[in-house]
């Protein structure tokens, strides 16, 4: 089996040949796709391996990197879900052992969504070959090209949370 770094070798060689089109939109955006699609897959992977749905697996992402306690209603908004799709999400999720429901202790209306430190931990060592594919690739590049690609994906994600069903 390759390490991450053996992967991420033969990856770069074989995709050495797109460089020359690097500035062209076609070119990224097809790259972004890819890159996307497999994440999806372990994504997938996880989910059903959990007994979970791909949005379960989203929902307990965006409760890992938010900035503060996740609410329900915050996480309904940031995966465009309806208050019951975000409650059927949350039984799973608390079910599955993955995150419990916590009322905070000032307002007993408010409920933050916490992710179990087991539940973590598992996450952690099922995508631990996404973070080293990642280190992998981080350590082909110096820090300020890896600053432009981060500054990159910053104003990409900025501009994507800009975009809804409507402006089509």
């Amino acid at each position: 089996m390759a390490t991450a770094n053996e992967r991420g070798q033969h990856a770069h060689e074989r995709d050495t040949a797109a460089g020359d089109e690097a500035g062209d939109l076609h070119s990224l955006a097809a790259q972004l796709r890819r890159m996307n699609g497999e994440i999806n897959r372990l994504v997938q992977d996880f989910a059903g391996t959990h007994g979970l749905h791909a949005t379960d697996v989203q929902a307990l992402a965006a409760i890992l990197d938010a900035q503060e306690p996740m609410t329900p209603g915050r996480l309904r908004e940031h995966l465009g879900l309806t208050s019951g799709a975000v409650t059927a999400c949350v039984d799973r999720l608390e079910r599955a052992g993955h995150v419990r429901r916590v009322r905070e202790s000032a307002d007993r209306r408010v409920v933050h969504l916490h992710y179990v430190p087991d539940a973590r931990a598992a996450a952690r060592t099922y995508f631990r070959p996404l973070a080293e594919a990642a280190a992998a690739t981080c350590s082909r590049f110096d820090e300020s090209e890896l600053t432009v690609v981060v500054r990159f994906l910053t104003a990409m994600n900025g501009e994507l949370r800009l975009v809804r069903p409507d402006d089509r």
